[in-house]
């Protein structure tokens, strides 16, 4: 897709002061839009945008081995599916300022499957909860509806102790419980909790409670982008 020229040096959102070209961005022509609602997980599973031949790609998204670290093969079957190859830890979101996060999706939709989707990337800007007026530019890496939601938009937000969902990959990497920590469907509920979880995903559990305010599947506008460097250098993703 061809990229819009921002006609000034940089983009303000009025209501958060966000220069959106200074933050390493732009809005895509022609690029996919609307409202959705965002839930979250976790679930340590391989993102499926990691397999080979998903979409015209760079190359797939990184997976990891047990630790969550040592880069694994493409191929490598998913902890989820009984093999060895799991999310990488540093697909936990991170702050960039007091309005703005940088972070990772699953998504589902309407008009295109995976290679439409993956390794694409949307600005949220949040309308309701705690989150209202924040953004967050995110990277589709997994598909995921939400119960209900099968024939809308959805995106899922990938961070640490948001509730393992269907599959519980967190188990076989983390020893975490049945199912997982804090509830299936929704995670921890409080900052306290997420000294349960092993040491490397805490500070992306403790995002949920800090800069994302405790926000409990917040409604949302999206708006297609191009990726930020510093999202693709740690997927290793970038659409050709």
């Amino acid at each position: 897709m061809k990229v819009s020229t921002i006609a000034t040096s940089f983009v303000v959102a009025a209501s958060v002061g966000i220069e959106v070209a200074s933050a390493g961005y732009s809005y895509v022509s022609g690029g996919a839009s609307g409202s959705a609602q965002a839930t979250r997980y976790w679930d340590c599973c391989k993102p499926s945008c990691s397999w080979n031949g998903k979409a015209k790609v760079s190359s797939p998204v990184r997976s990891c081995a047990k630790n969550g670290v040592t880069l694994i093969g493409d191929n490598v079957q998913s902890g989820c599916a009984g093999g060895d190859a799991y999310v990488c830890n540093n697909n936990q979101p991170w702050v960039v300022n007091d309005n703005l996060s940088y972070g990772f999706v699953a998504a589902s939709i309407p008009g295109g499957g995976e290679g439409r989707w993956c390794c694409s990337c949307f600005e949220f800007t949040f309308t309701s909860t705690a989150a209202k007026g924040k953004k967050m530019v995110v990277q589709i890496t997994n598909t995921g509806n939400d119960p209900g939601t099968e024939t809308g938009t959805h995106f899922d937000l990938l961070m640490p102790g948001g509730g393992v969902g269907q599959f519980n990959g967190c188990k076989p990497q983390w020893n975490a419980p049945e199912d997982g920590w804090g509830v299936r469907y929704g995670g921890v509920w409080n900052a306290d909790m997420c000294k349960q979880l092993p040491a490397p995903l805490q500070k992306g559990c403790q995002w949920r409670f800090g800069w994302f305010k405790g926000a409990d599947n917040p409604t949302l506008t999206y708006r297609e982008v191009t990726c930020p460097k510093e999202i693709t250098d740690v997927s290793g993703c970038k659409r050709l």
